[in-house]
């Protein structure tokens, strides 16, 4: 449903898919994707999803008091598109990025 109906955007070096709905359950649920076919190695999968979880667990208290005060259920997919390894920092910034776009669009 996400990946059929949600609105997709980009921001370097993610693609992200978000979905919003209002409904009984508000909260947000978020997916962490590297594909196979920019990094065949494994232990650089894991590498960049560990980046990726670890700058989303750092900012996404934002998000989620702004899901839970208005009542609303996020979905999330932060799809790694770049064919190089980035920065814990330069990963940060783009979750950050995402996450304000998500909140003033939502």
């Amino acid at each position: 449903r996400l990946f059929t109906n949600g609105e997709s955007a980009f921001a370097y070096p993610f693609r992200y898919m978000v979905i919003s709905e209002s409904g009984e359950q508000s909260g947000v649920e978020v997916l962490f994707s590297v594909p196979k076919r920019y990094h065949k190695r494994a232990n650089k999968r894991n590498l960049l999803k560990r980046r990726m979880r670890e700058a989303y667990r750092q900012h996404k208290s934002e998000l989620v008091a702004y899901a839970t005060e208005r009542g609303l259920h996020i979905e999330l997919a932060l799809i790694y598109t770049s064919k190089d390894i980035v920065s814990y920092k330069s990963v940060e910034n783009a979750v950050c990025k995402v996450l304000e776009r998500i909140a003033k669009r939502a």
